[in-house]
């Protein structure tokens, strides 16, 4: 059976589509453990393809480089608010924490996201590069030590997706009783399952009572100027840019250092090991950037009105994610030349246009420095099974694996 072409008309602004042709699902084991041969056969539909991202729920994809730089560019065809998209998914969908409209200026356009986005901006901007990495530095010896008598370790549940944690929390005055909460509200939110809806709920009471308190009692944190910023965010907003960056910054955070690790502990040049580093921090990542950025599918916009991109029909709000991993590797051959691969300036792990990602210095600082202090003092790490065997995590947004198991020869921790 011939399906129907990638834009055909469904219901007017759901992301239901009655039809005898079921769209490859981006959840799932089968999707987790070969995202990219979904991107290939998705790519024979041409620049953007039906996909399912949650029960009920479908999606166009853009898997085509250009056609991705060019929707992120285009203000003018693409709006970021998807309330009219909302309007016909079930309220109780996985993937509305995620996509779910709220006052951000990751779903906001024009005056309304410049407000937001020099707020989160200049609420950045304060984080410090010395003051972070040392943070950074001193969160990695903390959990390290917690392990590295032993021999053997999880560098996902142990180490990876602790540390941003423990920064954010800091840097934004989260008390230390509230770290856990806010753990589980990120995670939870971004794999897409069944409890996707409470964990966000949660997440937002923790930060809800943060910036209460904070109101009451200012501190010397980035909540406290946030709060006090010439935009004058009510609670509700200001509430939502906090848990927007703790959320947008933590889970890749954590991704990009497990799936960094995970390139090193893989390169046939260690032989298996980190030992002899033939492979440096900054190299794994931008490796990573490029294969598997940590935020694989994301940058929903929606179109305006009805129109035509790439030679595809869009009806107006319907949804149209991009797919940075795709984007990515169907433009390899292009741009095969180390020296432009070696940094930032092609990749689109970052997005591009007005909503390009403003955590881009703090999640790379943060990255380097994990890294550099877990090879540095378990400098004859290995994996603890192989490659083929991890199980990688759910969801149609991320890609990173749940659990990196690892071995080494334990430090003696005596004086």
């Amino acid at each position: 059976m011939t399906p129907p072409a990638p834009g055909a008309p469904a219901s007017p602004t759901s992301g239901t589509v009655p039809s005898p042709y079921e769209p490859p699902a981006l959840y799932g084991p089968d999707f987790a453990a070969d995202p990219h041969g979904h991107y290939r056969r998705l790519r024979a539909q041409g620049p953007l393809g039906r996909v399912r991202i949650a029960p009920g729920v479908d999606a166009l994809l853009v898997t085509d480089y250009q056609a991705a730089v060019d929707l992120l560019r285009d203000t003018d065809t693409f709006s970021k608010d998807p309330r009219a998209w909302q309007a016909g998914i079930p309220e109780d969908s996985p993937v509305l924490p995620v996509l779910g409209y709220r006052p951000t200026a990751l779903f906001s356009d024009g005056a309304v996201h410049t407000r937001y986005r020099e707020a989160v901006n200049d609420t950045l901007a304060l984080l410090e590069p010395h003051l972070l990495r040392a943070y950074a530095a001193q969160a990695a010896q903390q959990f390290i030590a917690t392990f590295s008598a032993t021999g053997t370790g999880d560098l996902i549940a142990q180490y990876a997706r602790l540390l941003p944690l423990r920064v954010f929390s800091a840097c934004f005055g989260v008390a230390p009783r509230d770290s856990e909460r806010l753990l589980h509200g990120v995670a939870g939110m971004m794999d897409s399952a069944a409890n996707a809806a409470a964990a966000y709920a949660d997440l937002v009471a923790v930060v809800a009572g943060l910036v209460a308190e904070r109101r009451v009692r200012p501190g010397r944190d980035l909540t406290t100027y946030l709060l006090a910023h010439p935009a004058g965010l009510d609670d509700d907003e200001a509430v939502r840019q906090i848990t927007l960056i703790i959320s947008a910054g933590h889970d890749p955070t954590t991704n990009l250092i497990g799936n960094a690790l995970l390139r090193m502990l893989s390169d046939t040049g260690y032989g298996g090991s980190l030992h002899g580093g033939a492979m440096t921090a900054r190299e794994a990542i931008d490796e990573v950037l490029w294969r598997d950025p940590p935020l694989a599918n994301m940058g929903a916009h929606y179109p305006r009105h009805d129109t035509e991109f790439h030679g595809v029909p869009l009806r107006a709000g319907q949804l149209v994610l991009v797919s940075f991993a795709a984007a990515n590797t169907q433009s390899l051959p292009a741009v095969s030349d180390p020296a432009v691969r070696s940094g930032d300036g092609a990749h689109l792990a970052w997005s591009a246009g007005p909503h390009r990602c403003p955590a881009k210095q703090p999640a790379l600082l943060m990255a380097m420095t994990a890294i550099e202090q877990i090879t540095s003092q378990l400098c004859d790490l290995e994996l603890a099974v192989d490659p083929s065997e991890l199980i990688w995590r759910p969801g149609p947004f991320h890609r990173a694996p749940a659990h990196l198991p690892v071995r080494f020869t334990p430090l003696d921790t005596h004086p």
